[in-house]
C-alpha cells in the first residue's frame, strides 16, 4: 500500500536546486530512524517520541492514521493538478524514505507519468533502498538527492551505509548529489565519515547543511559547517525552508 503524508507547492529549501520552485509529495515510512537527530514530536497523550526532523512521516505506529492511503495513480495526478503549478514544474519525492516504494506500481506508474510531463523529479533519499534500474528503466531518469546518515543520527553503521546501494544510484541515474547533515558537536567524527563516504565517488559533488528542525537549532550549526565547506571544498547547502517558516512541515 503507497501512503502520502503530505503534498505541497514551494521551493526547495536544500541541496542543489535551492530556491526552485517545486511540488513535494512526502510518503509515509522509513527503514531508518535517527534518534540522534533529537527532533520531538509530541503525540495526543503527552508522549514524545525522537527522531528526524520530519518523524510524522517515518513512525507508521505513531502518525498512519493520518496517512492517505492512494489507491491509484489519478488520485496523486490530481493532486498535482491542484496547485495550478507551471507546466513542467519540478516534483520532489521525499519522506520518510520514498524508495521504500520503489516496486509499488503506482509509484513507478506515477514516475513514467511525471516524465512524460517533462517534470524534473529529485528523489530525497538515504540511498539504502536498493533500486532495480534494468526492471524499472523509469529511475534512470530522476535525480537522486543522497542523504546518507552519519554517526549523529544514531543508526548503526551497516543499516546506514549500503555502498552497494549508493554506488548503483550514481552509476545508473539521470544525476546525483550526496546531502550530508552535519552537527558542530561530532564535526570532526562526521568529517572522517564523509571522506569515507565520499572516496570512491569524488565526481559526485557534495553538499554539506546543518543538521537541526528548527531555525535555532540550525543556527548553532551554520559557522561550522561553512567553515567545513572551506576546507573541504565542499558546497554549503542552507536549509531555507526552514530559515523562512522556521519548520519542516507542509512549506
Amino acid at each position: 500500500m503507497l501512503y502520502l503524508v503530505e503534498s505541497f507547492f514551494s521551493i526547495q529549501g536544500e541541496g542543489k536546486y535551492v530556491g526552485t520552485p517545486s511540488v513535494f509529495f512526502r510518503f509515509g515510512g522509513c527503514n531508518l530512524r535517527c534518534e540522534g537527530f533529537g527532533c520531538e514530536e509530541r503525540l495526543d497523550d503527552g508522549s514524545i517520541l525522537v527522531g528526524c526532523d520530519t518523524l510524522y512521516a517515518v513512525d507508521r505506529e505513531a502518525f498512519s492514521s493520518s496517512w492517505e492511503q492512494i489507491q491509484n495513480i489519478d488520485e496523486l495526478l490530481s493532486i498535482l493538478d491542484k496547485f495550478n503549478a507551471p507546466e513542467g514544474v519540478d516534483v520532489v519525492l521525499t519522506g520518510g524514505e520514498p524508495l521504500i516504494y520503489a516496486n509499488d506500481q503506482i509509484f513507478i506508474a506515477f514516475l513514467k507519468e511525471l516524465h512524460r510531463n517533462n517534470h524534473r523529479v529529485t528523489f530525497e533519499t538515504n540511498a539504502t533502498i536498493k533500486v532495480n534500474f534494468e526492471k524499472n528503466p523509469i529511475f534512470k531518469e530522476a535525480i537522486y538527492a543522497l542523504s546518507i546518515k552519519l554517526s549523529n543520527s544514531d543508526e548503526p553503521y551497516e543499516k546506514r551505509v549500503k555502498r552497494e546501494v549508493f554506488e548503483n544510484i550514481i552509476k545508473n541515474s539521470k544525476e546525483s548529489f550526496f546531502k550530508f547533515s552535519v552537527d558542530k558537536k561530532t564535526i570532526k567524527e562526521t568529517t572522517n565519515e564523509i571522506d569515507e563516504i565520499i572516496n570512491s565517488s569524488l565526481s559526485t559533488t557534495t553538499y554539506c547543511m546543518p543538521l537541526g528542525g528548527s531555525e535555532e537549532e540550525i543556527n548553532q550549526n551554520t559557522e561550522a559547517v561553512i567553515d567545513l565547506c572551506k576546507k573541504r571544498n565542499f558546497i554549503y547547502s542552507d536549509r531555507l525552508h526552514i530559515r523562512i517558516w522556521d519548520q519542516n512541515r507542509g512549506v
